[in-house]
């Protein structure tokens, strides 16, 4: 891409941000001296994103002889249209801003009527192939076993069960009949107690969950393999098995593809790359885990699969009804939900009343 076309792009980007935005960043660069003119600034749009819309914002740097430097860079976050149904904004503010004490994540910069501005962290954000790579893959469990362990505030209740109810209850009022009687939403009560009472006959470990940790929201150093975890609006305490089951699912997913939708199974860990996770993960504390420490955190995590399932399926049905970001999420929400129907007769063992 030739500089001209660059330029137009960034310009164009510039210009969809909210003025609020814009606004913030000039603000925040005239009060930082290695930015020579704080309205010089190009805003790119990052890809990925599904609740929110995020863009890069950069300066060039102020000193003629630094021109081959990257120059000043935040990161601006517009949140979706509807996404308040999902999430308490405030709450995933509160988090954002402790995990920031905590030394996690980047710091928060300013915040303007619909979204903020953070810290750029200069590092690499993963791809959907890193997640099948065993040395990448290993510093993610040991990282997750960290963010689990992280002292967090509010309460310490498991949030999952209260959230599917929530967003099923979400879902019936936003679908139109036909879509309702295709995903069954009229049974998925009956379906989300099942689950509730197999889970809870399973020994708990509960601990802070990230509860979308895709590639997207994973950055890593490559020299110093240090890796950063990002974006905390699902974050709640819950099973830490269900948190690794989400990521699990995870890895069918490519959202920088032609059709970020379509996911693909066949990706899904294998008996020993799960095996391998899970042991990484346990013996992150310094302890060498025994078979069957691993073993029962396994069996653990493909039961909460199903819960990823349901839960990701009511979002793709919502997103379709409140977000106007560009992707298919009904398309989305089906493969879900296919998924849970596909895998049920064999991981859970209780039967459903209707």
């Amino acid at each position: 891409m030739v500089a001209s076309e660059t330029s137009q792009k960034a310009a164009a980007a510039g210009s969809s941000i909210p003025e609020g935005a814009r606004r913030l960043l000039h603000e925040l660069a005239a009060g930082w001296g290695d930015v020579a003119d704080c309205r010089a600034l190009e805003v790119v749009p990052l890809r990925g994103a599904m609740t929110n819309e995020v863009y890069q914002a950069r300066w060039p740097p102020a000193a003629e002889a630094e021109v081959e430097a990257a120059g000043r860079r935040v990161l601006v976050r517009v949140y979706g249209e509807g996404v308040e149904v999902f999430f308490d904004r405030e709450a995933e503010v509160r988090t954002f801003e402790s995990m920031s004490r905590h030394g996690h994540g980047p710091r928060l910069l300013g915040r303007f009527p619909n979204g903020r501005v953070e810290e750029f962290i200069h590092a690499r954000t993963l791809s959907a192939v890193d997640l099948r790579d065993p040395e990448i893959s290993a510093i993610i469990a040991s990282k997750l076993r960290e963010f689990h362990n992280l002292d967090m505030p509010g309460p310490k209740s498991v949030l999952i069960w209260d959230r599917l109810r929530n967003w099923l209850k979400t879902a019936k009022n936003l679908c139109p009949s036909d879509e309702a009687k295709e995903f069954c939403l009229d049974s998925m009560e009956n379906e989300i107690t099942a689950l509730e009472n197999e889970l809870s006959e399973d020994y708990q470990c509960v601990g802070f969950c990230h509860n979308d940790l895709q590639y997207g929201n994973i950055m890593i150093d490559e020299e110093t393999k240090l890796l950063t975890i990002i974006d905390y609006e699902y974050a709640s305490f819950g099973p830490v098995a269900y948190d690794i089951a989400n990521h699990f699912c995870e890895m069918a997913a490519d959202y920088h593809s032609e059709k970020p939708h379509i996911l693909d199974y066949t990706k899904y860990p294998d008996t020993d790359e799960q095996k391998q996770f899970v042991q990484s993960y346990l013996s992150s504390s310094g302890e060498e885990p025994d078979a069957e420490k691993v073993n029962n955190l396994i069996k653990s995590i493909e039961k909460y699969t199903l819960a990823s399932h349901l839960i990701w399926g009511l979002w793709g049905i919502i997103s379709e009804h409140v977000n106007d970001i560009d992707f298919d999420y009904m398309g989305y929400a089906r493969q879900r939900f296919e998924q849970y129907w596909l895998k049920k007769p064999a991981i859970l063992t209780c039967q459903v009343v209707e």
